[in-house]
């Protein structure tokens, strides 16, 4: 069967290579630490406020403190795209046991060309996605928002492509990031959510 071209780019471009978080590494200081008793409730990987993708309003991720978080990068012209669909899947069948997923749409692979109206239209007409998404921004190199500076830090690795994916356990470490090419359906990545929804929750 012949791959199409943007798909064999995508497949080459991603890689295999699974990371596993190292051992504790000290972070960069937050971009928006919340106040008194806040702050000590939400780590500091969770302390950043980005505007949110369909309306652009301040959304602080404190909000999902104490919660397992997927956090991945996205585009909508990848041959990875579809993962939307498995993405929405995973927030949908275990929301209610404290998993939420995050998507933060970024061109730095130039596969998001879009406004976010544009990319927020996109999503849900053609995928139904309804897991928190932000606003476009970068998630590599200096220009990285504040939020994947950190994950790139504690994980040791920076998205190769689109569809990265950082698992942060309910006690705000990242837990392990994984490469494109693992699919939100994959049994191996389903374990191991499924081991952080059952700690502590």
């Amino acid at each position: 069967m012949r791959i199409p071209a943007a798909l064999a780019a995508c497949l080459l471009a991603a890689g295999t290579a699974v990371a596993q978080a190292p051992s504790p590494t000290p972070s960069p200081a937050p971009s928006a630490p919340a106040d008194g008793a806040a702050a000590a409730a939400c780590p500091p990987t969770l302390q950043h406020t980005f505007p949110r993708l369909q309306d652009e309003k301040p959304q602080s991720l404190c909000q999902y403190a104490g919660k397992v978080v997927l956090v991945v990068n996205t585009a909508s012209f990848c041959g990875f795209t579809p993962q939307y669909k498995g993405l929405e899947a995973l927030d949908s069948k275990y929301r209610s046991r404290g998993l939420v997923v995050l998507g933060f749409p970024s061109n730095d692979f130039s596969q998001e060309s879009g406004s976010n109206k544009e990319i927020a239209d996109f999503c849900e007409s053609t995928f139904g996605v309804k897991f928190p998404m932000f606003a476009k921004s970068s998630v590599r190199g200096a220009n990285a928002n504040p939020l994947f500076k950190q994950l790139a830090l504690a994980s040791g690795t920076t998205p190769k492509w689109n569809f990265y994916k950082y698992l942060i356990g309910r006690d705000g470490k990242v837990v392990q990031a994984w490469s494109s090419m693992t699919a939100p359906d994959e049994s191996a990545f389903v374990k191991v959510i499924e081991s952080q929804l059952a700690a502590g929750g």
